[in-house]
């Protein structure tokens, strides 16, 4: 069975990659896509706009305009479009993949809401090696325990609008979690002025922003004498797009509920 995708932002740098990446996919095809209605783009050939040849969908500029197009819709946009996506989806019993970081407790409170009744993936890094990666931190935590400082640096484009950003946030949680700690009640996120001496459990975060920088994310482990480190480099999104385009066909066979790209991979 071919698993027909919608991919909403299709004019964006995401956008046009997740295109790319549902035309390669096994199993999928593009059926629909979407873009903000004032958008000028709106009524060109999706495939064109991408770099991938026409492919006969034509970008839409409401998602309930072709709401009955396609069987799984992947979102990689800004959370307030993103929380209106998922209710349309769970509206029409359409399952959803969301890449889009940045979203406020609410925002996720509604997003769960949705996955009562469809099928939501969402995580914020779609990469295989970053989920490899996630695994790894757990285990690395566990192994080396509190004897060990935690720093996690991130340096991305300068076009990014979040910080830190959702995968740094994720790998904190997964060295918070192989410690046993809840990351809300470690991280530190700024440091600046007489901030005293580091406290044994905090984990820190640092924030690069410039240039065309993909994603370069860096976990640090330091004790004296030692210095783990453990780092994840995107040199292209197309790593997070086919992710995204692997879970859109994995998550088609599966009940309504709330998944994240561990689930996809089978980590858990």
């Amino acid at each position: 069975m071919i698993v027909r995708i919608a991919v909403t932002g299709a004019a964006g740098r995401m956008g046009k990659t997740l295109i790319e990446a549902v035309g390669l996919a096994e199993g999928a095809a593009l059926s629909a896509a979407i873009e903000r209605p004032e958008s000028s783009l709106v009524g060109s050939d999706a495939g064109e706009l991408a770099g991938v040849g026409k492919l006969g969908v034509i970008i839409a500029g409401d998602i309930n305009a072709v709401i009955n197009d396609f069987d799984v819709l992947i979102d990689f946009t800004a959370p307030a479009a993103t929380v209106a996506n998922a209710k349309a989806c769970a509206a029409a019993g359409k399952k959803m993949i969301i890449g889009t970081t940045g979203c406020s407790e609410d925002d996720l409170a509604q997003i769960h809401g949705a996955a009562v009744t469809t099928g939501i993936c969402m995580a914020s890094n779609f990469s295989t090696g970053v989920n490899a990666t996630f695994k790894l931190l757990n285990m690395a935590a566990q192994i080396l325990g509190h004897d060990y400082d935690v720093e996690i640096v991130e340096t991305h484009h300068r076009h990014k609008v979040d910080a830190p950003s959702g995968t740094a946030l994720s790998m904190g949680e997964a060295v918070a979690a192989g410690l046993g700690q809840k990351l809300s009640d470690v991280a530190v996120y700024a440091r600046e002025g007489q901030v005293g001496p580091r406290t044994k459990d905090e984990i820190g975060f640092a924030t690069v922003r410039g240039g065309d920088v993909v994603g370069d994310h860096t976990v640090m482990f330091l004790a004296d004498g030692e210095r783990v480190e453990i780092t994840h480099k995107a040199s292209s999104r197309m790593s997070f797009a086919r992710g995204a385009a692997r879970a859109a066909v994995w998550l088609a066979a599966q009940p309504a509920g709330m998944y994240d790209m561990q689930d996809v991979l089978g980590l858990k």
